[in-house]
């Protein structure tokens, strides 16, 4: 799924007599840092601004801290536990929860990935806007056609079997850290200013829409604008997991656990900082108001227009990479759930070239349609990120409620043939070792069920109804192939997203529910 994933996937079968486990610790906290600062960190000012206030922010931040830690280390623990399941995400929740469970966490990270491609290209025009004012957002259809064609071009690439180049992850990692670390050294010396930042430290003066735009009448509670900022704090960690993945390039064990932590708090230090010193340069009603390129407003504003255009050239650069790099890994799940027979076997074919041209040809094909969805309803890019993260806490919490039952019962809800399916034995952990795998479990449920009540609740639905489809295919494909369709907890599982589905569905006709 992440940049991480396909390079662990890549090198995980040695050629004669060599040998893979030879990462060490700095290349692995580096590519951390890599797979986890994205696009979300450009547009993180304007973001967190439009629903918190700096204390509420401290308190969001700290929760999004612990939370979103345990999670990294639930799938690290998993891929300690077991290291023969190496696809990823969707790999441990179906060994543990079983094939629909797992399917579902498969469709739902592919559709997230499908929604961020729309958002990473959504805010590349953004900051191609800045030097080319057509694409400055004022014309929505240009920016849409842009999206849609360089969608296209980039599938005819991917499709003759190119790879993500050792020289793009240097390039784009550089975009991305470069301009930042010069925005952090910049504001705090010379932009900050502490009267600014404690003017309104809790949030009493003013609400603001979602979009940011347009003061309320009345206080957020505390608790309102910390629930409010959860979703683009998470957003801004997607890819974190992605650690787990080296587990098995690794130098020793230890360092996946240390490169997890240290990279993670690399990471979690960059966004705090740029969150809180954008809270010093301007009132927190002018920060909310900004576009989705607030980053480069923010340093505009301390060192003139220089400062823009130097955030506006990492973005561009840094997010042109993610788009091409997710635009070929949101193919894998489909890919691998295919080859599962989880869905149509032809959605798994490999064409001569090496590349999954079908599923690919079907991502494109749905980034198509998201574009024109999104076009319609006018979405911003904050409606993007959050119907997009919201999908992803489904594998979230499956994969924290895997380690959970691992760690106390031992085993998962699998089916009879799960163990000749997926050889569920693996290394033997100590009783303490077992115990904080516990613990990092219960924490990862509990805030992965967090999210969903903090989230959006129109979001959410409209999750569960873009479930729906693949669990149409899903269910032909097994009746087709002649296998049980689901497990009792799956029922529940099927019964939940089906019951949202409807809810959403009646929303949508009602005016209730909606991605404007």
């Amino acid at each position: 799924m992440t940049t991480a994933q396909t390079a662990a996937s890549a090198g995980s079968s040695p050629a004669a007599g060599g040998r893979t486990d030879t990462v060490r610790l700095p290349t692995l906290i580096s590519l951390i840092l890599g797979a986890c600062v994205g696009s979300g960190i450009f547009a993180l000012p304007q973001n967190v601004a439009s629903v918190a206030s700096p204390g509420a922010a401290v308190i969001g931040w700290l929760i999004t801290g612990v939370g979103m830690l345990c999670i990294a280390f639930v799938f690290q623990s998993l891929a300690q536990r077991k290291p023969h399941l190496d696809s990823g995400v969707y790999s441990y929740v179906r060994a543990g929860l079983g094939d629909f469970v797992g399917f579902a966490s498969g469709w739902g990270y592919w559709l997230a990935s499908i929604i961020a491609q729309v958002g990473y290209a959504t805010l590349f025009f953004t900051a191609v806007g800045y030097f080319i004012p057509v694409f400055d957002g004022s014309y929505p259809l240009v920016n849409a056609i842009g999206v849609s064609v360089m969608t296209w071009v980039i599938f005819g690439v991917l499709a003759r079997g190119v790879r993500q180049a050792a020289l793009l992850n240097i390039v784009t990692t550089a975009a991305k850290l470069l301009p930042i670390l010069a925005f952090l050294i910049i504001v705090a010396f010379v932009g900050f200013h502490p009267e600014v930042f404690t003017a309104d430290f809790w949030g009493r003066l003013a609400t603001f829409g979602e979009d940011g735009t347009g003061a309320g009448d009345h206080t957020a509670s505390l608790s309102t604008q910390v629930q409010g900022m959860m979703l683009f704090t998470v957003w801004a960690f997607i890819g974190v997991e992605g650690a787990s993945a080296y587990s098995r390039r690794a130098k020793t064990r230890r360092d996946v656990s240390l490169a997890t932590l240290l990279g993670f708090l690399a990471v979690f230090l960059l966004l705090v900082l740029v969150s809180f010193l954008s809270y010093g340069v301007v009132p927190r009603d002018e920060l909310a108001q900004m576009g989705d390129n607030s980053l480069a407003e923010v340093l505009e504003i301390v060192v003139g227009p220089w400062g823009g255009a130097l955030i506006s050239v990492g973005l561009a650069l840094s997010v042109l990479g993610a788009y091409v790099s997710w635009q070929m890994l949101c193919a894998e799940p489909i890919t691998m759930m295919a080859q599962d027979e989880l869905l149509p076997k032809k959605l798994g074919e490999i064409n001569v070239k090496g590349a999954p041209v079908i599923a690919q040809f079907m991502s494109a094909c749905v980034i198509q349609l998201f574009i024109v969805v999104f076009f319609l309803n006018e979405s911003a890019y904050t409606t993007m990120v959050q119907l997009a993260t919201s999908l992803y806490l489904i594998p979230y919490l499956f994969g924290a409620l895997y380690l959970l039952l691992l760690s106390t019962k031992g085993s998962g809800l699998q089916h009879p043939d799960a163990g000749r399916l997926f050889n569920l034995d693996g290394p033997a952990v100590s009783r303490r070792t077992n115990a904080l795998h516990a613990v990092i479990a219960a924490v990862g449920v509990l805030y992965s069920l967090w999210l969903f009540y903090a989230a959006d609740p129109k979001f959410v639905l409209l999750g569960m109804v873009l479930v729906v489809p693949g669990m149409v295919v899903y269910v032909l494909t097994r009746i087709r192939n002649h296998g049980r369709i689901f497990n009792a907890f799956e029922w529940v599982v099927v019964a939940v997203v089906l019951v949202a589905a409807i809810a959403a569905v009646v929303g949508i006709a009602q005016g209730t529910v909606s991605l404007d």
